[in-house]
């Protein structure tokens, strides 16, 4: 039976949580607003338009998160050629299409940076398919990018492994009834990560390809 290895991308097989939330950052600077790092990390991994809202709120978001998400897309642009991937991605990603798993990416990034993110993995040889922020109309913490990422690969929920590395990764992947698994290497506490519902949790890529044989995708 076909078995689908569903993952997020930006920090969990790409470092660039911590570029996210310098442009993020900078972003709501020029509009004036005061937003800590710390409260930008916590939010990275929600689409634009609802971290927007969740670090300034629903009625002030709504005049400018189209501006926001704009500055922050330039600002984010300018790391495109010198992304990296974090280690073992691409390893573990070939890893999973030899035993069998079809590897499907579930990614709020579309256009040009997702392509600058998949030539940083540089595995497109072992990629099934990739749900990005074009394919779904709700970002995480909804199972919609989820359950599209399924979809692509023909796999039924119970068949699959969702990875990822932010709170919002693990509770899309609960509510699309898949098995998670996360990594800190996106910065998030193990702690938080486990509440929010991982199953098992591991340093890096290369932490679980390591461990795959202990791990949900045994």
């Amino acid at each position: 039976m076909r078995r689908a290895a569903v993952f997020d991308v930006d920090g969990t097989l790409v470092d660039t949580n911590h570029l996210h939330v310098v442009a993020w950052w900078e972003a709501f600077r020029q509009a004036g607003h005061r937003i800590t790092a710390h409260a930008v990390h916590r939010a990275v991994g929600l689409g634009s338009a609802d971290l927007v809202t969740h670090l300034l709120g629903e009625a002030r978001a709504e005049g400018e998160a189209a501006h926001l998400s704009s500055a922050h897309k330039v600002l984010y642009a300018e790391y495109f050629e010198r992304l990296t991937a974090l280690p073992g991605a691409g390893r573990l990603l070939r890893r999973l299409a030899e035993d069998g798993w079809r590897v499907v990416l579930a990614t709020s990034a579309a256009g040009d940076e997702l392509s600058a993110l998949r030539r940083a993995i540089d595995a497109d040889d072992a990629i099934t398919a990739t749900a990005s922020a074009d394919d779904v109309t709700e970002g995480k913490p909804a199972p919609e990018p989820v359950e599209r990422a399924l979809e692509l690969a023909g796999v039924a929920a119970e068949r699959a492994v969702f990875v990822g590395d932010t709170v919002w990764d693990m509770r899309a992947g609960r509510h699309a009834g898949v098995r998670c698994v996360a990594l800190l290497c996106g910065g998030i506490p193990r702690a938080d990560l486990e509440e929010a519902g991982a199953d098992a949790v591991f340093q890096d890529p290369a932490h679980l390809l390591r461990a795959l044989p202990h791990s949900p995708l045994a």
